[in-house]
């Protein structure tokens, strides 16, 4: 088990989050890694704005990616939080072009690499009460994972809670969603609790904060 994995199991076992099953998690693990290893050198550069009616359809299909059955959300679902009272929607698009070793064999475009001014990414957030924030989804397309883009994402969020006069923010995320574990932890989120089968595919849901001010 190398040092990455044996910190996120440490910091998991706090909250009884892994026991049994952590040769599923160790699967899981190295999938996500090889899941984020670009076939694509170059970095890419993005503009983070904010959501307009004509990008829906591309970011649900994005999610459809992102996420298994059960955690993606449907069209109806996903309107409904980005509708929500104090929800925005950022969305990230790809401003430079992008160098790349091999060429984009994918069919869907979704899995390619952005071309000038397409989405790469977005996040659904809102300002609620008691001063709390909340992070619904962040999503980046695969063929930019690694790049910083969630985090640019996730930043801005912040910001933009900060703003609305938020001084926590918290989120849900899969048990077993490791690679999402490590980004939230290199992001200072710890965890808070655990909601059993939160998800309609049974899937436990682990609850984690963040204080902003």
């Amino acid at each position: 088990m190398d040092n990455r994995l044996q910190s996120i199991f440490s910091w998991l076992r706090q909250f009884g989050a892994v026991e049994k099953r952590e040769w599923e998690y160790v699967i899981r693990y190295n999938q996500a890694l090889r899941s984020l290893n670009s076939r694509y050198n170059g970095r890419v550069s993005v503009t983070i704005r904010d959501f307009q009616p004509a990008d829906f359809d591309t970011l649900w299909r994005i999610d459809q990616t992102c996420f298994p059955a059960g955690i993606s959300y449907s069209r109806a679902e996903l309107r409904i939080y980005m509708r929500r009272r104090g929800a925005f929607t950022l969305v990230a698009t790809n401003t430079a072009s992008i160098a790349k070793s091999g060429s984009v064999s994918g069919k869907d475009k979704i899995h390619s690499l952005p071309m000038d001014g397409e989405i790469c990414g977005f996040l659904v957030g809102e300002a609620g009460a008691r001063a709390r924030g909340h992070i619904i989804t962040i999503d980046v397309i695969a063929a930019t994972r690694g790049q910083g883009i969630g985090s640019l994402l996730l930043r801005a969020a912040e910001d933009r809670l900060i703003s609305d006069g938020c001084r926590i923010v918290e989120l849900e995320t899969a048990v077993d969603n490791i690679s999402a574990l490590s980004f939230y932890k290199r992001h200072n989120y710890s965890v808070i609790k655990t909601f059993p089968r939160y998800y309609s595919n049974g899937v436990d849901a682990l609850v984690l904060e963040k204080t902003l001010i």
